[in-house]
């Protein structure tokens, strides 16, 4: 066995189709899109490289067959925020061996040692966490659209290594048909009542209203008290641009209190009902059949990205109010059965606790691993925000 670099457009080839290998046999697995891991890896695509770098490897047979890969990549402007400066490792596939796996490991070590690191995350992403986040450990069922999903035995194969767990992903799902808690709809019926509430389905033709308002909302509900960044009515916009083709107007939900906006539930339909079909590939073909089953067929799934409620309108019931409101809006407009949260770290026990009063049930756990180059220095997990 040996490593190589990827260097070139075949072996990048490579890099993708290694995993046609590893999940032959597990029917669960959904490839992701080529397009969407080449941009992890496109400086002109990925804004990441502006204050980083990314590696890519494959591991090769002893006859030149690819049986595993990795990247490894430096974020430097998160990277010195811990106790030791830390990068990171993901895409990670391999074989059901040791040896082959712990070259893969050491070679992302030796690499981020190069670059000043002290520790590294993974699996990780050279990106936003929203997608390819995590080692799955529970819930091997079909992944959502930019889940990770691996074989059982990476766990033990990342943790005989010697990671150590950072931070538990937890997801959480729902079923709109089902009976809901009767204090969601006492909640429902008062403020159903109250003339000063409303709820209004997101229009595609008013995104730059609705883009304001979700901005008011997340900066108030989260980016305030969570720990993250606020998003500007543009930043809103934009990604509301981007998720216009797939929207659908009947699953996205504004609260109104005396016209003033005060909570929010943004979801999408679930993509990989779509992706699963198209082998990684969206060409022109794939784009057309993509539209046809926009049209024609009948997605069950969704999946929720946002719900939010600022601070001066929680624990009054508007939880409630949307909840019910979506259901019966669902039920009676929609072919929707099962929705999936995006998953939530256990370091933010606000969001799970929101994520619970919605009526879910945990669904499935990934894991951020923390891997230390000096396994003496101090090892702390994930702060609780």
């Amino acid at each position: 066995m040996y490593i190589k670099e990827v260097s070139t457009k075949a072996e990048e080839q490579l890099f993708l189709e290694v995993p046609l290998l590893i999940y032959k046999d597990i029917k669960e697995w959904i490839r992701p899109l080529d397009q969407d891991i080449n941009k992890v890896f496109d400086p002109s695509k990925n804004k990441f490289f502006r204050h980083g770098k990314a590696i890519r490897w494959l591991l090769m047979d002893d006859n030149e067959n690819p049986i595993g890969r990795v990247a490894a990549f430096v974020n430097n402007r998160t990277a010195k925020k811990n106790p030791q400066p830390t990068g990171g490792m993901g895409f990670f596939e391999c074989i059901n061996d040791e040896s082959a796996a712990y070259m893969l490991f050491k070679a992302c070590v030796d690499w981020n040692s190069s670059q000043g690191m002290e520790a590294m995350d993974g699996p990780i992403n050279f990106g936003e966490r929203d997608r390819f986040w995590g080692l799955l450990v529970d819930g091997f069922f079909e992944p959502v659209y930019a889940m990770n999903y691996n074989p059982l035995y990476y766990q033990k194969l990342f943790e005989s290594f010697g990671f150590r767990l950072y931070f538990n992903q937890f997801c959480y799902s729902l079923k709109p048909q089902d009976t809901i808690e009767s204090k969601y709809e006492m909640a429902f019926q008062k403020l159903k009542a109250n003339p000063e509430y409303e709820i209004r389905n997101i229009k595609k033709s008013k995104l730059k209203v609705f883009a304001r308002d979700f901005s008011s909302i997340y900066n108030q509900a989260w980016a305030k008290h969570g720990g993250g960044k606020e998003i500007s009515p543009e930043m809103a916009l934009k990604l509301f641009q981007t998720m216009k083709p797939v929207m659908d107007e009947r699953i996205i939900w504004f609260v109104y209190h005396k016209n003033e906006p005060i909570a929010m539930w943004i979801n999408l339909p679930e993509l990989n009902f779509y992706f699963k079909r198209f082998n990684g590939k969206f060409g022109i073909v794939e784009k057309i059949k993509f539209l046809w089953l926009q049209k024609f067929a009948t997605n069950d799934k969704y999946y929720g990205l946002v719900f939010g409620i600022v601070p001066s309108h929680q624990g009054i019931g508007v939880d409630g109010y949307m909840i019910r409101n979506g259901q019966d809006q669902i039920n009676q407009e929609t072919g929707y059965k099962y929705m999936e949260l995006q998953w939530i770290g256990d370091f933010n026990p606000k969001m799970i606790s929101i994520a619970k009063s919605l009526g879910t049930k945990q669904c499935r756990n990934l894991i951020t691993y923390r891997y230390m180059f000096d396994n003496q220095a101090p090892y702390d997990r994930m702060r609780i925000l």
